[in-house]
């Protein structure tokens, strides 16, 4: 740290590379506070500090669920809410379902936003799909330039054997609000082709979703 800021050296490949910037923020993430809190010694299992639950939030002990920060699931607020929901099921003794943790949605409300579901790319690829990507620029929305907003991007990951929707993947305006109809389409195993015949209205974000749909396609329609 200096007078005027933070300096760092990077290294990619090999490469050293420097970088002066006024301030730096270090995210190590976080860990579950369930030490000295007696878990084990009533029977829970940990594992890594977190509390180890079946596909229903039952832990080893009977009567006892978890759910949130403290199992070994996304620490986030709304996948701790899916989880509490079957926890209350289960206990009730109603049907229900186990949570997808392969369609929860992440979220960074940064600007400009960042949000995902489903695969990446390389995630893709190393399960072994033979993908199509389409990508559709914010710069060619409308509506995001009507908003002042045109950065990033919406991508579509989409399987070329089955056209199953694999990922999608946004960074720009509302994209925390938009992944809702990604997470959506996914979870009713909704085709890209379907998807490509469902109409958006003209002029909104939404749109982006049915142009990046075109261009995994192999048919980008408005850009």
């Amino acid at each position: 740290m200096g007078a005027k800021g933070v300096k760092l050296t990077l290294e990619k490949k090999g490469q050293a590379s420097e970088l002066e910037t006024d301030m730096l923020l270090v995210a190590v993430g976080r860990s579950p506070r369930t030490s000295d809190c007696g878990l084990e010694d009533v029977g829970i299992q940990l594992d890594r500090s977190f509390v180890v639950v079946d596909e229903f939030m039952r832990t080893a002990v009977e009567g006892i669920y978890a759910i949130g920060d403290i199992v070994p699931t996304p620490m986030l607020a709304h996948c701790a809410t899916a989880e509490a929901m079957v926890a209350a099921e289960t206990i009730a003794g109603v049907e229900t379902r186990p949570v997808n943790y392969g369609l929860v949605p992440g979220a960074t409300y940064c600007r400009p936003e960042v949000a995902s579901v489903g695969l990446t790319e390389a995630q893709a690829k190393e399960a072994g799909y033979e993908i199509e990507v389409g990508k559709f620029p914010w710069a060619a929305s409308g509506k995001a330039r009507i908003q002042n907003q045109a950065s990033g991007f919406l991508k579509i990951i989409r399987d070329r054997k089955y056209d199953e929707i694999l990922g999608v993947h946004i960074i720009g305006p509302h994209a925390t609000d938009l992944i809702a109809e990604a997470v959506a389409l996914m979870q009713l195993e909704c085709t890209n082709e379907e998807l490509s015949r469902i109409v958006h209205a003209h002029p909104t974000l939404g749109e982006g979703m049915l142009e990046a749909s075109h261009a995994a396609a192999g048919h980008s329609i408005s850009f």
